[in-house]
């Protein structure tokens, strides 16, 4: 398996400087925000999202040379992403990320929403602040769009007439439409042409749909150490993700123990058992490779270079996690 590490490595230096930035920018006045702040960048996360537009900017950028916008985008990208997963975690009640305790659970529910909502209107300040409306546009869909999923998830649970095209959509709102717009929102800063900066955005969703996938099957396949929460932890709480969904087309049965919640003694371990033995997982699979393959025909317009070349490796690491 790739390390993210070796992955981004052309970017490694620019990661460093937007960890310590990132604690700088949040400044938040009162104490307890700034600890709830530095506690989330302080954990050790693999930050994704902001090499992902560093990566974009080196791509599109004459001699490789990224603009402090693009920097600050990069900063902003990681601040959306982390209020989301902070406000995340307090709707599915989680105690742990990434093995580590939530900010509800090491301070307390009023500090998490607080601090959650102050990283949303601190990144909308430094957006606006790029001086370039059409990535404020961008990024603000984004901001729409994480809201979106997450009510759609509250308001799906245990539905088991959810379609696969109905989980993709979800999929979207939660996880690729930050990924796509960066993408873009990166492009744009580098005054590409619209049609470029069109083929990043769809990279971008395509890669963005290929992680939340991956994430999907890991919470099935994947061990508590290895996972950070509980597994089958989306299954128990009535998020219903792609090997579930392919998995009930086998297992009738499987609707039934979802229609009535897991009620019964030994309900959610006869349902993990029949996502095991159908091709949930395998399917599932089969759509998180479609989605990385074509993430990278979408870069097939671009010359060569080290930072395209991580952007092409980047969907094989996405599918390595699997294995």
């Amino acid at each position: 398996m790739i390390s993210s590490t070796l992955l981004f490595s052309s970017v490694e230096e620019d990661l460093r400087l937007l960890t310590e930035n990132l604690k700088q920018l949040v400044g938040a006045r009162h104490p307890i925000l700034y600890a709830a702040a530095e506690y989330l960048f302080g954990v050790k996360g693999k930050r994704v999202r902001p090499a992902i537009v560093l990566l974009v900017a080196r791509t599109t950028m004459p001699n490789g040379k990224i603009s402090e916008k693009h920097r600050r985008l990069a900063e902003i990208t990681e601040m959306i992403h982390t209020a989301s997963l902070v406000h995340d975690d307090v709707v599915d009640e989680s105690e742990l990320r990434r093995g580590v305790p939530t900010v509800h659970s090491r301070f307390n529910n009023r500090v998490a929403v607080l601090a959650g909502d102050f990283l949303f209107a601190q990144s909308s300040w430094h957006l606006a602040n790029l001086d370039n409306l059409q990535v404020v546009k961008l990024l603000s869909e984004v901001i729409k769009d994480l809201a979106e999923g997450e009510i759609q998830q509250g308001l799906n649970g245990f539905d088991t007439s959810l379609s696969i095209e109905a989980y993709l959509e979800k999929s979207y709102y939660k996880t690729a439409s930050l990924i796509a717009n960066s993408c873009k929102a990166a492009a744009c800063l580098s005054e590409v042409s619209e049609a470029l900066a069109e083929d990043f955005y769809s990279y971008g969703r395509n890669i963005g749909l290929a992680f939340q996938i991956v994430d999907d099957i890991l919470d099935f396949t994947a061990s508590t150490e290895t996972l950070g929460k509980p597994a089958g932890s989306d299954l128990k709480s009535g998020n219903l993700t792609a090997p579930v969904l392919f998995a009930m087309e086998e297992q009738p049965y499987l609707e039934v123990l979802i229609e009535r919640e897991f009620a019964q003694e030994g309900d959610l371990e006869q349902a993990l058992a029949l996502v095991a033995n159908s091709r949930g997982i395998e399917r599932s699979r089969e759509l998180a490779t479609h989605h990385a393959h074509q993430a990278v025909e979408y870069l097939a317009p671009l010359p060569a270079s080290e930072s395209r070349q991580a952007l092409i490796d980047l969907a094989d690491y996405v599918l390595s996690r699997l294995y």
